[in-house]
């Protein structure tokens, strides 16, 4: 859907829900707040300007994948969609620039990652729906362990999730990467954090310190302020919470109605 608004721009809706927003001409534009707090993740892990290579689990219109190109000239990306339909219509009416150093790849997204090489990305990203949920075999920690092994020593993993209160899925997931990586942090709206509604939440996970003041700062400055949780804040957000093994994986929550709609 063409945005009235952008010349160049378009909305891509899955099955109903809005997946993806892309301005051709201006690829550092984030529509989504929750692109934006990605975006501000992508910004803050290394110095301006370096270039990455960053792998991509979902693929959607390719938005995050254009903002690196754009933000960090020279980074080498793959992106991982299971859908060959979409990446094919992504090809023809919202092609990539020449040398944008973006490879598609149509595959499953935890297959492609338990067949890449070790220690071979700076950051991955993951933004994988099956319509509106996350599916079960992205959710477990033998998915977390593989993630991981493929990050290098200063890698940073950055997933965006969804899920309201009491957030046994959010808090499941954060359990697992706590399991593997010392530092992670939390990224969403206040309203959410709080239980008043559904709605996405990122989650960060590294080796090393991350710069949890700068993303504070960026989110806070959004049109939707989001808040920032990490250290003793985000350990008692996790609670009792448990690892979820491979056998015992389900999808993410399933949306209340309207909670991703158009208008």
């Amino acid at each position: 859907m063409p945005d009235v608004d952008r010349r160049r721009a378009w909305l891509l809706t899955v099955d109903g829900a809005p997946q993806s927003y892309v301005d051709l001409d201006e690829p550092e534009h984030l529509e989504f707040e929750y692109t934006r707090r990605l975006g501000h993740v992508l910004d803050t892990v290394a110095e301006p300007g370096r270039a990455l290579d960053v792998l991509h689990l979902g693929g959607g219109a390719m938005t995050l994948p254009r903002y690196v190109s754009r933000t960090r000239p020279g980074s080498r990306q793959d992106v991982v969609e299971a859908d060959r339909a979409l990446l094919d219509l992504v090809a023809e009416h919202l092609p990539l620039p020449d040398g944008a150093g973006v490879t598609p790849h149509g595959a499953d997204a935890r297959a492609w990652l338990e067949a890449a090489p070790a220690d071979s990305a700076d950051v991955l990203v993951a933004d994988v729906f099956g319509g509106s949920r996350v599916p079960a075999h992205l959710t477990s920690v033998g998915y977390a362990r593989e993630a991981a092994r493929v990050l290098r020593a200063d890698g940073v993993y950055v997933a965006n999730l969804a899920d309201g209160a009491p957030f046994r899925f959010l808090r499941a997931q954060l359990a697992g990467f706590a399991t593997l990586f010392e530092e992670l942090a939390l990224i969403a709206e206040p309203g959410v954090l709080r239980g008043r509604r559904f709605g996405n939440a990122v989650v960060v996970a590294a080796h090393r310190p991350l710069d949890t003041a700068a993303l504070a700062r960026r989110t806070a400055a959004d049109a939707f302020p989001a808040r920032v949780e990490h250290g003793a804040g985000l350990r008692t957000f996790i609670g009792d919470a448990r690892p979820v093994r491979d056998e015992d994986a389900e999808p993410s929550p399933e949306p209340p109605a309207g909670a991703f709609g158009i208008g």
